[in-house]
């Protein structure tokens, strides 16, 4: 049988220290599969972003190496690697027609004009703006823009396209729309993303996978589901979803093992503390401290008898007298499987 193909992108052993002795990035090793789709996950000065750097050639290792499908880039130029990197500032030619920007890496490349405007306007048929091929920059709005800069980084069909916080610069309502958008171009195209963000709703919106950094190593990989739902770490517990972790004296007295544990908010339900406890279902006793409105959802933040607070999150409907007031007494319920081991 043949072997399997080697992945899009293999990191082995990659170091990166800066001079006065920062470590970004600590012997990193990482596979990302062909037409894969990854985010990069961590706060700032976390090492995702050298990470992408190093991806697309603009930093060396000071140890490790770095293949493309196989081929050893380690101490190649960036121009020498089948990559390309979308920024948040697009970097778009004012001066050009959106047509000619996209041209713009075909025309550098030696490619003759009329095959060149038709792969930039098959590249525009992609992201859904060939209607606007002869409009200046200047005249589209912001997603309009960053869906010009993903065409152009697509036209000449890169094995990799790399994203460094491609949307930050966007407003809610139009990240969250290119964030759909995104993801249908990234299967469309049947590209390897690797897009670095901080948010993490972004990451598991878009990704395959999500590689949650934290002071320059890998904390967890894993889909967006597994991150999110079986968190390795007290890191990921709080950095990934609402942080809800029962430290060691209040796991002891309300599960009955000590260590630390996350419980995700809208695993909890919340009652009268005279109802009975169903079975299979831890309870805690507590006091709701703040209530935080947000309108398809209510925040409650409860004060344990036990020791520490419980994020509970209650969605919005008929029954809008299920949200407890502020200082009410009040039980917490949740399920033993919903119990997740953390390691600090």
């Amino acid at each position: 049988m043949p072997s399997d193909p080697s992945p899009a992108i293999t990191l082995r052993g990659v170091r990166k220290e800066f001079p006065g002795g920062v470590v970004a990035v600590h012997d990193l090793d990482l596979d990302i599969a062909d037409g894969e789709f990854v985010t990069l996950l961590g706060p700032s000065g976390s090492g995702k972003t050298t990470v992408l750097r190093l991806i697309a050639g603009f930093e060396s290792p000071t140890a490790g190496t770095i293949s493309l499908a196989g081929r050893d880039v380690t101490r190649n130029a960036p121009f020498d690697r089948d990559v390309h990197t979308v920024f948040q500032d697009y970097a778009l030619f004012p001066h050009l027609s959106v047509l000619r920007n996209v041209e713009y890496p075909l025309r550098i490349a030696g490619v003759d004009r009329a095959e060149r405007r038709r792969r930039a306007l098959e590249a525009l048929a992609t992201v859904r703006l060939d209607a606007m091929a002869e409009r200046a920059p200047t005249a589209l709005s912001g997603g309009q823009r960053q869906r010009v800069a993903l065409a152009r980084a697509l036209v000449d069909r890169p094995a990799v396209l790399l994203l460094d916080e491609p949307l930050g610069a966007l407003d809610l309502k139009l990240r969250e729309q290119m964030q759909v958008e995104l993801k249908q171009i990234q299967r469309a195209s049947g590209i390897t993303f690797v897009l670095v963000t901080h948010d993490q709703d972004e990451a598991l919106t878009l990704a395959d996978r999500v590689v949650v950094f934290n002071d320059g190593r890998v904390e967890q990989a894993g889909s967006a589901q597994e991150v999110y739902e079986r968190p390795v770490s007290a890191f990921v517990a709080g950095f990934v979803g609402t942080s809800n972790v029962l430290g060691s004296e209040a796991a002891q007295a309300i599960i009955g093992r000590a260590g630390s544990w996350s419980v995700r908010p809208e695993k909890i339900a919340i009652s009268d503390p005279t109802d009975p406890v169903p079975a299979g279902r831890s309870a805690a006793l507590g006091v709701v401290e703040e209530l935080v409105y947000t309108g398809p959802t209510t925040r409650c933040v409860v004060e344990l008898d036990a020791g520490g607070q419980l994020s509970v999150l209650l969605l919005a409907g008929p029954e809008d007298d299920k949200v407890p007031d502020r200082g009410a007494r009040v039980r917490l319920t949740w399920r033993h499987d919903h119990e997740v081991p953390l390691h600090q």
